[in-house]
């Protein structure tokens, strides 16, 4: 992931931020992005990524230093990609001083039957510090604000814990969701144009037709299955238009319909989550996810091949097995269809990815 060089006269307008939905996330960037990105010459504190404005980040890491002041933890991240600094302020329950017991607390414990409040507060005194007291190798999660202080940049934690995972299912979690993020969001520049109410129109129809995917469980349709769905976006865009401007000759609101559904199923297609199987007149989408013919053809070749000496260790490329799928199922699957399949078939534990783009069956 690479964020592409800002040329600081292209900086957004600061009221235009709001706009982009990461501004108000905790991004999920690398540390070396973390480190690299350019800070707003408008409002110190900001910065950005491939446009994006960004000022509080979420990172997973292991610990590499440490250093405890009376009121801070200083930790030095490392997710693996680079290092950072992080100062993690102490709660008033970790500086608190355990106060003395007394006989009377003691007596008070017999009378309540055995259950002491103060011993209580101590256990939780003490699960609080287990929690935020880390040691060099352990795991820790942080939230917070960017800084550049001295010339270096760190992050100012508003949330920050251990994380105990001794059969690393966070970190392999996080492994996988993180570069989904880059590919779906962050590297995508944030821009606004005179356009973005048709590629608003564009969004909603694109989610309304995935839900209906979804709930109903569909497994294949044609276009005039779903086109009725897409009908109210159409009225009410052209209700608008006709408060906003005086009457001028344009496309009907059939046309419009039409054309807004081909560009759905192209966003649709593009991005894996239907696929035409077979390429006729009779316009036939076949939905990924539903198509367990397909998921056992792609099982199918990821097991055979990963038995040939060739695969056994690298594993099948993600090419390869498109190539064989197609030969196998239908000639018309996508790249992006089976990135998909792919992608189920990892999380269902019947593969697994020995690189970005090779896999093995288990």
């Amino acid at each position: 992931m690479q964020a592409a060089v800002m040329d600081l006269a292209e900086e957004p307008p600061s009221m235009l931020w709001g706009l982009d939905p990461i501004f108000s996330a905790f991004a999920r960037l690398f540390v070396r992005d973390i480190l690299q990105i350019t800070e707003s010459t408008q409002v110190p504190g900001i910065y950005f990524y491939n446009w994006h404005p960004i000022y509080k980040v979420d990172v997973l890491g292991t610990v590499v230093y440490k250093r405890e002041r009376d009121d801070f933890f200083c930790y030095g991240v490392d997710d693996g990609t680079g290092v950072i600094n992080c100062l993690c302020w102490k709660s008033n329950l970790l500086k608190e001083e355990e106060a003395p017991r007394t006989s009377g607390e003691a007596h008070s414990d017999a009378t309540l039957g055995g259950f002491n409040p103060v011993a209580e507060l101590k256990k939780l005194r003490q699960a609080q510090q287990k929690r935020c007291r880390l040691e060099i190798g352990e795991l820790l999660r942080v939230r917070g604000r960017v800084k550049t202080s001295r010339q270096q940049r760190e992050i100012m934690a508003s949330t920050f814990y251990k994380v105990d995972d001794p059969m690393m299912a966070v970190q392999i979690a996080w492994m996988m969701e993180v570069p989904q993020l880059y590919r779906q969001f962050y590297d995508k520049r944030f821009q606004l144009d005179a356009a973005g109410s048709a590629e608003s129109s564009l969004s909603k129809a694109t989610n309304l037709i995935k839900d209906f995917l979804k709930q109903r469980l569909v497994t294949k349709f044609r276009p005039y299955d779903v086109q009725d769905l897409l009908q109210p976006l159409i009225a009410s865009r052209l209700q608008t238009q006709a408060t906003e401007q005086e009457p001028v000759a344009g496309p009907s609101g059939r046309q419009q319909l039409s054309h807004l559904l081909k560009e759905v199923l192209q966003v649709l297609q593009n991005e894996g989550v239907v696929y035409r199987k077979v390429k006729s007149q009779d316009e036939v989408y076949h939905v990924t996810v539903q198509d367990k013919d397909l998921f056992i053809a792609v099982k199918d070749v990821i097991r055979e091949d990963s038995r040939r000496e060739k695969y056994a260790e690298s594993g099948c490329h993600v090419l390869h097995i498109l190539s064989a799928v197609r030969q196998r199922y239908s000639l018309n699957l996508t790249k992006a269809a089976l990135e998909l399949v792919l992608k189920t078939l990892e999380c269902d534990s019947d593969i697994v990815s020995t690189s970005d783009s090779h896999y093995v069956a288990l």
